[in-house]
């Protein structure tokens, strides 16, 4: 009897693996759709619990910092925390309504500034910040493109033009843009995530199929993919950055 392979192993059998490396060869050594579909969605949940993972270490490295100040501080870093506190309500004008932290590259009084000194985790951008850094970059690379109008990570790429834009501009010569058609959106969208896999090594984490059966794309599983593709691009010498997305 013919032993078991890799492409036919079950949901389950694939859910247990936690190599994101082995689920990518497997996902290029497979052309049946069906184990296609199944090694996708592993890939999917994998990479969501690392994501989650990732979180709550950083949650955790963040109160362990605060802990080490207030315990290094003593009286001075409760002082410090008071007084911070103190700022925050007697300095209205200085700070946007709704905001809990001062914009990027607002200048800080010197207490503030001296208080800042203690947690270093508070200067790390926060994930709304990368979102929107992610946003921008997908904005600025897709502009010149007719059709293209990325506002969100949900509606704007409903179509498959988006993606399809973003992976031209890099890989100019993989396709002919002009002619694709935004009735077609599987088609684009198949068209994207095969190249995107095929010339940047970016893992098709999402399906065809699923997105257009969506009124509009869930924006987490957008925002999930485009930083794959980011990250794929940036470990092929093709985007260049001294921030980590």
């Amino acid at each position: 009897m013919e032993s078991k392979t890799d492409a036919s192993l079950t949901s389950e059998e694939l859910a247990a693996i936690e190599d994101e490396e082995v689920l990518n060869k497997m996902l290029d050594n497979t052309t049946d759709y069906e184990q296609r579909r199944m090694i996708r969605a592993a890939l999917r949940d994998l990479m969501k619990k690392k994501r989650e993972k990732r979180e709550q270490e950083r949650g955790s490295r963040q109160q362990d910092l605060k802990q080490q100040g207030l315990s290094k501080g003593g009286t001075t870093g409760a002082a410090v925390s008071i007084g911070r506190a103190s700022m925050n309500q007697q300095s209205p004008t200085n700070k946007p309504p709704g905001q809990s932290c001062p914009p990027a590259g607002s200048r800080a009084s010197p207490a503030e500034t001296s208080a800042q000194k203690s947690p270093p985790a508070a200067a790390a951008p926060n994930a709304k910040n990368v979102k929107q850094m992610l946003l921008d970059w997908c904005r600025a690379k897709t502009e010149p493109y007719e059709g293209v109008d990325i506002q969100n990570f949900s509606s704007s790429w409903k179509d498959g033009i988006a993606f399809c834009a973003l992976v031209h501009r890099f890989f100019p010569d993989a396709f002919e843009y002009s002619i694709l058609n935004p009735n077609k959106p599987r088609d684009n969208f198949q068209l994207a995530f095969s190249t995107a896999e095929r010339l940047a090594g970016c893992p098709s984490l999402l399906d065809p199929d699923d997105l257009v059966r969506m009124k509009e794309p869930d924006w987490k599983c957008v925002y999930t993919y485009i930083q794959e593709f980011y990250r794929s691009l940036v470990e092929k010498g093709l985007v260049k950055t001294k921030k980590r997305m």
